[in-house]
């Protein structure tokens, strides 16, 4: 093998190595809290490309989705509530009753309405 046909090689798995990657680095955190009389889920996405996106929560037949918003720094994070408190401080408003049977489903939706990531997680108290 000459040493351009290995440089070559090198630099063709390298670059599909580098697409790999890029494919798969977007990561998602769901968190989920429920006490008496109040609901709150957060959903944090990193390794995004650059776009508009938006989120969205499901918990049984309950869904609420966040307005559409850039990502900055290849980030989106979206919080759901219902305190009022949190809600004034731009938090999305869903019902205490929003988490049906101690789960929850938060996804990050593209311009396109694609699914980027999702992640399902039990409810915490």
């Amino acid at each position: 093998m000459s040493l351009i046909q290995l440089c070559t090689r090198t630099l063709a798995c390298s670059t599909l190595a580098l697409f790999v990657l890029d494919a798969s680095a977007a990561t998602i955190r769901v968190q989920c809290e429920v006490r008496p009389g109040r609901a709150k889920v957060s959903v944090d996405a990193k390794g995004l490309a650059a776009g508009s996106y938006r989120t969205e929560v499901v918990s049984g037949a309950n869904m609420a989705g966040s307005a559409a918003m850039p990502a900055v720094r290849g980030e989106v994070e979206s919080d759901y509530d219902s305190n009022p408190v949190d809600i004034a401080a731009g938090a999305v408003a869903i019902a205490p009753t929003f988490v049906s049977g101690g789960s929850v489903t938060g996804k990050v939706v593209d311009a396109g309405g694609n699914t980027v990531i999702s992640d399902t997680v039990k409810s915490g108290f």
